[in-house]
């Protein structure tokens, strides 16, 4: 296939059809894959040590910055995707921000040291505002919005790097100042007129980075199954407990994708704020249970040095926020959630039960009963679809 040395960048419509993710879209998050497995690999191992709150501020800064990187660059490539030549370079110039930032995440774990972590970030918001500029050049209509952005994100870059040099002890509330200042940046950019993203392209991008999340979870608890093996040899714990593990991750990936978001974000396009931050939550809790559930293997066959109820609620605290945020970011855009809330409680309250049972049914017991929860939820939600359709085709009226 060829392609255009440079094609203008003009907006494209809101209701393309057949509008799917590209190719340079799937390589582009195959990097946000390495910085997962990253940061995710580094809060397994404070949760091993039993160091897993003390990690989870740096956790949730250094997964905020991969995060918001990645959602910029999808809704911008939503509304101005032209895959010419230098809009692929400018993708390549994001990916290498992206290595750089991946590279510096073991050294913010251990020693509080962020340099990298900014190099990477910044390199990568840079060449956004670079793709914004274009945007503002060559399409007139926008100019305004593609203006805003590209000074909006450029001034936050400023703030970003002076963190850099900060004490220690100021780091924190300065890094919520500068993580605030980012996310009001679409806010105020996007009021003189909304950017032309698509529905369903951005529903199918986020669907996508789920998956990919998901993935990194899969390939933590292999890693953990990997090193029980290793260490102490095939036990009945660990297999349970992985067993469980690929069911919980294949019930959580069923859940998400029962919840249509496309139709939803077609007709509330005012609402899509609230529902694309939101997912911040999803995708970082996420993460964290793949950290979990790693330490949860690792823990069956004997190898980490923390307790279980620490372990368990290192996988049960996650997979709570992930059915909460479920409900919570698509009750606002459908008439009616597919997942009834009622049920959802239910699976919160039992999974959140789940590990003050561990002096009965022991760490693999309680990873069983996570698992089964989640699993009922869905079966009780396809059930609840199957009911509504037969009632719909009795009474079509």
């Amino acid at each position: 296939m060829s392609i255009a040395f440079r094609i203008p960048m003009s907006g494209r419509s809101t209701d393309e059809e057949h509008r799917v993710s590209s190719p340079l879209e799937l390589l582009f998050d195959l990097t946000f894959v390495v910085a997962i497995a990253q940061v995710s690999a580094q809060l397994a191992h404070a949760g091993e040590q039993g160091h897993i709150l003390e990690k989870l501020g740096p956790y949730l800064m250094v997964f905020f910055a991969i995060w918001w990187a990645w959602m910029n660059f999808t809704w911008f490539a939503s509304a101005y995707d032209t895959d010419d030549v230098p809009y692929r370079l400018m993708t390549l110039l994001q990916m290498g921000g992206v290595l750089v930032l991946a590279a510096g995440v073991p050294g913010s774990f251990e020693l509080s040291e962020f340099t990298a972590i900014i190099i990477g970030y910044v390199i990568m918001r840079l060449a956004m505002v670079a793709q914004w500029v274009r945007a503002a050049i060559e399409h007139p209509d926008g100019r305004a919005t593609a203006t805003r952005y590209a000074v909006g994100i450029g001034a936050v870059q400023v703030v970003w790097i002076a963190w850099g040099f900060l004490p220690v002890e100021w780091k924190l509330w300065t890094f919520l100042l500068a993580a605030l200042l980012e996310l009001l940046v679409p806010v105020w950019a996007e009021r003189p007129g909304m950017t032309s993203w698509h529905p369903h392209h951005i529903a199918e991008r986020y669907g996508l980075f789920t998956i990919i999340v998901l993935g990194e979870s899969v390939s933590a608890s292999a890693i953990g199954v990997q090193s029980g093996l290793a260490a102490h040899g095939i036990s009945a714990a660990l297999v349970v407990i992985a067993a469980a593990g690929l069911v919980l991750l294949f019930a959580l990936w069923w859940l998400y994708f029962l919840e249509p978001a496309a139709e939803g974000l077609q007709s509330n396009r005012d609402r899509s704020f609230f529902w694309g931050y939101g997912h911040y939550f999803v995708f970082a809790s996420l993460a964290a249970l793949g950290a979990g559930l790693e330490v949860a293997v690792k823990r069956g066959a004997a190898h980490a040095h923390v307790s279980d109820i620490a372990v368990e609620y290192a996988v049960a605290v996650p997979v709570v926020v992930f059915l909460i945020m479920l409900y919570v970011l698509h009750a606002p855009l459908v008439p009616e959630v597919v997942i009834r809330p009622l049920k959802t409680g239910i699976a919160v309250l039992l999974v959140l039960a789940a590990p003050l049972a561990s002096p009965v049914i022991g760490l693999a017991g309680v990873t069983v009963v996570i698992a089964l929860v989640a699993a009922a939820l869905v079966a009780a939600t396809l059930i609840d679809r199957s009911v509504a359709a037969r009632r719909s085709a009795l009474n079509p009226g």
